[in-house]
């Protein structure tokens, strides 16, 4: 059991993580509140992230735990979870290769950021929560590899779902804060290449998953 509940917690963390380092609109809210308020506008918007997922997970267990539970829907939501995974790690490691995929800190790439006004914090944390239910590809996310993982947890118990939403969030928490940070310095942390790099590795860790998702979900077994 212990084994179990390290390999979903790192799984999640792995997962939430390659999600978290591609383009998208919490990104770009991040880099742009990070002028206003600095370092501390990744924690707060990834708070107000957090509250939605948590609402999101909450749905999912409420409504959704018993139906969810049944093995031929577990099947089936694995296999979808699966092919979603492929086809995001596919497309990861087929657009840092190509040189599509670029981590731009700031507009045109400069080395110092504009002082904005701070926004209140109430509004940081709920436009955090508001892109993200604003992103279709959250909903999507959600309906296939997180409902996955939900299926998965539930088996392990409540350590087994505050292991999945622990490590799932601090991914998001650890990316968003050190962009944050690294806006509020004026100054890049990571290089471009060293980033698609990384985008590759997040890339084929997808890859491998969906890979095994499906598997599983054809022996009618949806572990990790």
């Amino acid at each position: 059991m212990p084994a179990e509940l390290v390999a979903l917690a790192t799984t999640a963390f792995m997962v939430g993580l390659s999600g978290a380092l591609m383009p998208g609109p919490l990104l770009t809210l991040t880099i742009e509140e990070s002028t206003r308020r600095g370092a501390s506008a990744g924690p707060l918007l990834v708070l107000g992230h957090a509250v939605l997922e948590l609402l999101m997970l909450g749905l999912l267990l409420l409504g959704l735990g018993g139906f969810l539970a049944h093995p031929a829907v577990a099947r089936i939501v694995a296999v979808i979870g699966g092919a979603v995974l492929i086809w995001l790690g596919a497309d990861m490691v087929r657009g840092a290769i190509r040189g599509q995929v670029r981590l731009q800190l700031q507009p045109g790439d400069s080395d110092t950021a504009p002082v904005l006004p701070p926004r209140p914090v109430l509004h940081t944390i709920t436009a955090g929560g508001l892109i993200s239910l604003a992103n279709p590809y959250w909903l999507l996310w959600w309906a296939t590899i997180g409902a996955t993982f939900v299926a998965q947890a539930t088996r392990l118990g409540a350590a087994g779902v505050s292991l999945f939403f622990s490590g799932h969030i601090l991914s998001d928490l650890s990316w968003y804060s050190l962009v944050a940070a690294g806006v509020a310095a004026g100054r890049r942390v990571i290089n471009q290449r060293a980033y698609r790099y990384l985008i590759i590795a997040c890339g084929l860790f997808l890859l491998v998953l969906g890979v095994l998702f499906i598997a599983a979900g054809y022996r009618g077994q949806v572990s990790l």
